[in-house]
């Protein structure tokens, strides 16, 4: 069961908060009965009409995108950049759980699920959201020690739940670190390389949870499975 209001604005017909308005209004009937109680819960065969209008409810959706670089994590854009809904066809309104910066690939559910989304994004569920920096400059051990104590961003010290050093490049003077994080704070990662002293020159998000980019390349995508769908609820708190 969800709410009411929550169920007329997925789907489409208007915001929460007008939505909110008609029902106290009287002009919402469910199964042909009017309800001017705000917090009324519906089922999905429910019937619900405003204005001798049957609201079609929206049907969820739930993609995994291996996005590429040079496209905008939104749902639109005022400069007229790609946008990662173009890569997508589907009329759902769907849109990205999360973000990804423009030069940053990789791992990227979108959806039209808010409770599915907020599930992912919660730091109280420890979603694991794994990233490969390419770092100019080789990381010491100290400086891996620093980012494991946590680092102050926004005035909350966020603390990675894994670093590795994978990879060393001593010709180029650059290596491959593999970090864990549970949060999804404005370009986290790279801030976070850049208090121990480092500029990220690439960086790819691996995997958020259960979801990795195995068998999809750059700019490919596939819908997640019933059983994926229900692994991400099941970690709810």
């Amino acid at each position: 069961m969800e709410r009411l209001q929550k169920v007329i604005a997925a789907s489409g017909y208007t915001s929460r908060r007008k939505a909110e308005e008609l029902i106290k209004q009287g002009k919402v009937k469910v199964n042909g009965k009017v309800v001017t109680e705000l917090g009324t819960k519906v089922f999905d065969r429910d019937e619900i009409v405003i204005d001798n209008k049957i609201i079609t409810k929206e049907t969820k959706e739930y993609y995994l995108i291996n996005k590429p670089r040079g496209v905008i994590t939104s749902t639109d854009d005022d400069k007229n950049r790609k946008i990662v809904t173009d890569l997508i066809p589907t009329e759902a309104r769907i849109y990205p759980v999360g973000r990804l910066d423009y030069d940053t690939t990789g791992a990227l559910i979108l959806t039209n699920d808010g409770d599915f989304a907020n599930i992912l994004t919660h730091p109280k569920n420890k979603v694991d959201k794994v990233y490969l920096a390419k770092l100019e400059g080789i990381i010491k051990g100290e400086q891996i020690n620093k980012l494991k104590e946590g680092i102050i961003l926004d005035h909350t010290k966020v603390i990675p739940s894994r670093v590795k050093l994978k990879k060393v490049n001593n010709e180029t003077n650059t290596c491959i670190v593999e970090i864990t994080i549970h949060e999804g704070k404005n370009h986290q990662v790279k801030r976070m390389f850049e208090a121990v002293g480092f500029r990220v020159e690439k960086l790819k998000r691996e995997r958020i949870g259960i979801f990795t980019t195995e068998g999809l390349q750059s700019g490919e995508f596939r819908k997640l499975t019933p059983k994926e769908v229900a692994i991400v609820y099941s970690l709810k708190k």
